[in-house]
């Protein structure tokens, strides 16, 4: 990938695996250093060996479960204190909870839900993209869903906290433009770890409605991080990229 990110310190939320580990891999290719975060420390402790032997680069693993502030806020703290800044921002952390009916959906399992895929992204953001402000630069992405613009009954609750990282964004890129730029990657089906649960009928029903006929390898998650990561972005905030191989 060459060096598009030398010098620079990525932090990758839900980093230890699927296509948080794409993006950590892709972006200590180009150069970068990385922060690796997830709420599973050990995972992201065999990432960053992996990082530090393929690729020479400086990696700091992290468990944070970012639905809790206070995690957030010691991740922000570990970030500053092992490099003095950070660069890039990729919020990739989400979950979603299944659930037979809309009414029998808890409280719990919403809140969770909320927490883990726009209240920590909300704080993490606000902690790093101020401090990125002062420094005069900085990248923000936040990875989103299809379900935010074409929700279906099985993850209202999902897509609505997407459909709030989206707002989110737009609200960032106001807020700490000019200085640092925040972008969104609103993904469709990927083959990850997670994706290996789906019955055959839904990966058919995925690629029927699918214009490239595929469900996502997790690689292809690589060139849009890197394109929003780098400065080949420079004049883009506020975006929404779908990388959905043509949803319809």
């Amino acid at each position: 990938m060459g060096n598009t990110l030398s010098g620079k310190v990525v932090a990758v939320t839900g980093g230890s695996r699927g296509l948080g580990r794409e993006m950590v891999l892709a972006c200590a290719d180009a150069g970068a250093d990385v922060v690796i975060a997830s709420r599973k420390f050990d995972a992201c402790d065999v990432l960053a060996t992996e990082v530090r032997e393929a690729y020479g680069r400086r990696a700091l693993p992290v468990a944070c479960n970012v639905g809790e502030w206070a995690h957030c806020e010691s991740l922000v703290e570990a970030a500053y204190t092992e490099f003095g800044q950070v660069d890039v921002l990729i919020n990739n952390a989400g979950m979603s909870l299944l659930y037979p009916s809309l009414d029998q959906v808890s409280e719990a399992m919403f809140d969770k839900v909320i927490a883990t895929n726009l209240k920590g992204p909300f704080r993490l953001s606000a902690l790093i993209g101020a401090r990125m402000a002062a420094a005069g630069s900085g990248s923000i992405i936040n990875i989103s869903s299809i379900e935010a613009a074409k929700p279906e009954p099985m993850a209202v609750p999902y897509a609505a906290a997407k459909a709030g990282l989206e707002a989110l964004s737009s609200g960032l890129a106001q807020t700490y433009g000019p200085a640092v730029r925040v972008n969104t990657i609103r993904c469709g089906a990927f083959d990850t770890d997670i994706a290996k649960a789906w019955p055959q009928a839904m990966r058919d029903y995925l690629i029927q409605h699918n214009a490239l006929g595929r469900i996502g390898a997790p690689a292809d998650i690589v060139g849009a991080a890197l394109f929003f990561a780098s400065d080949a972005s420079a004049f883009c905030t506020g975006a929404t990229l779908a990388l959905d191989g043509g949803w319809r």
